[in-house]
């Protein structure tokens, strides 16, 4: 716990968030030290997560809350209290749950003290959570994304209630200052929103983030600051929208307004931001990473479709020439910045003539890559109830040829940069070579050099020696 952080646990808990949340965690200490004691080892917890980013950055605060409470990190194979951080944009991440889930039962059979939790974009559908409760009984906790800053207050329940269930369909609140156990020293996410207003046709996130609510920017400073001060010195900074940053606040600022401040935050040297929805992505916000010596020349830019028919039936908001001059005004302002994108194929209705849209969009842009995906039906969509379903053989022969395209205009990109120079970030011994360390790109690119654990966290100059396909063998420069 922190120091100076007292309750007296006889008397009822606090009402104000988050000195409530820290009164269960201390409860929670007692209560993992009683079942350590009766097991002559300390207990284990194992946090499972599924999906984007903004679920790894949620997972983090899992962590952080479990390591208060006593808690220290073991495997999903042999922890005593493993929890799913559940993704739902496609279907089958279900049934990847369900799965892991299964197996998990097994384990809880010959180890009736162990406890199984489910969160995240999954348990926000009515439907799943019944499924839970009628047909896995044995899981201990199901909560969603609106309250997973009561975690502590919800896992201590557990220990009295043999399933808790608190789920809820949406919030305004958002409570500051919990326990975060980050997954590396020198860089970590940053939430600046929650949520979605856009209600694209085939996607699930408002339905289960609910709608967009943005944090202070004073408390966004204060974290950034803050972590800095602990050594970190790349910031990703984390929405559904980040371009619609500040809407609904008292006072409103802009996105672009808030990265000057994190700009002007002393030791913080990269900032990277996801996700930019082309239509809200502004003039200022371009001019504000043009003059930037921090904001990495990286922008992640969903296309989905180049047909303008098809976006409108995605309810994208803009068509394809309106973001083929959107890339323009950026390379205009920024010729070295690296783009990537998403692109969806098969979408319901879409044609051949459709899909060479898409195909000639890619040709133009250019992108250093891009995440291809199969449209794969989402129930509680407005695209799932669409009648025009494309075939699934015509949709996987489009798709190969839209991944061959993509690849090979990656592969040409990352070439151009061979022999060049750069600063990479050293962010891991490399797994398949203890001589080697891989690092990042200020373009988001990776590098493997040789190096040490040493380097971690470090910026090494390096020479992007050989370019291998999509990553790079660097040289140090120094």
């Amino acid at each position: 716990m922190s120091e100076n952080r007292t309750f007296d646990l006889t008397q009822a808990p606090p009402v104000e968030e988050p000195a409530r949340q820290y009164y269960y965690m201390e409860k929670l200490r007692g209560l993992v030290a009683d079942q350590s004691k009766e097991l002559g080892r300390p207990l284990t917890a194992s946090v499972v997560t599924f999906g984007c980013q903004m679920n790894a950055r949620d997972s983090e605060k899992l962590k952080g809350i479990l390591r208060e409470a006593g808690y220290q990190e073991g495997s999903e194979e042999d922890a005593d209290f493993v929890i799913y951080n559940t993704c739902t944009v496609r279907e089958n991440a279900n049934n990847k749950v369900y799965g892991r889930l299964g197996q998990a039962q097994s384990r809880k059979r010959n180890h009736p003290w162990m406890k199984i939790a489910l969160c995240g974009c999954m348990m926000q559908e009515p439907e799943e959570v019944e499924k839970i409760k009628k047909s896995y009984r044995f899981v201990n906790l199901v909560f969603g994304t609106h309250n997973i800053y009561k975690f502590a207050e919800l896992l201590a329940r557990t220990f009295d209630e043999k399933m808790v269930v608190d789920v809820w369909k949406e919030t305004d609140q958002i409570v500051e200052n919990l326990p975060v156990e980050r997954k590396y020293a020198f860089k970590s996410g940053v939430n600046i929103m929650f949520g979605c207003n856009n209600f694209c046709s085939y996607c699930i996130v408002p339905y289960v983030r609910g709608r967009e609510r943005s944090r202070r920017p004073e408390e966004i400073i204060a974290e950034i600051k803050k972590l800095a001060d602990d050594g970190v010195t790349e910031i990703m900074l984390l929405g559904q929208n980040v371009n619609s940053y500040g809407r609904g606040l008292p006072q409103e600022i802009s996105f672009a307004q808030l990265l000057r401040q994190v700009e002007a935050v002393p030791g913080i040297r990269r900032i990277r931001f996801m996700t930019s929805h082309p239509k809200d992505l502004s003039r200022e916000l371009i001019e504000t990473m043009a003059a930037s010596d921090k904001i990495c020349r990286h922008l992640h830019l969903p296309l989905q479709s180049g047909s303008s028919r098809i976006l409108k039936r995605m309810n994208r908001k803009y068509d394809k020439e309106q973001y083929l001059r959107l890339v323009e005004d950026i390379r205009r302002a920024m010729p070295d910045i690296a783009l990537t994108t998403d692109i969806i194929v098969g979408f319901p209705g879409e044609t051949e003539e459709d899909f060479l849209e898409t195909m000639d969009v890619v040709r133009r842009v250019e992108y250093d890559s891009a995440f291809t995906f199969l449209y794969s039906k989402r129930s509680g969509t407005p695209a799932a109830s669409f009648e025009d379903q494309v075939p699934e053989d015509v949709a996987k022969d489009r798709f190969d040829r839209l991944l061959a395209l993509v690849q090979e205009i990656g592969r040409k990109k990352a070439k151009a940069l061979e022999s060049s120079e750069a600063v990479a970030l050293v962010e891991e011994k490399n797994a398949q070579d203890p001589a080697m360390v891989t690092g990042r790109l200020d373009n988001n690119s990776v590098v493997h050099l040789k190096g040490s654990e040493a380097d971690i966290g470090h910026y090494i100059p390096v020479r992007l020696a050989e370019c291998r396909g999509f990553y790079y063998i660097g040289e140090r420069l120094s």
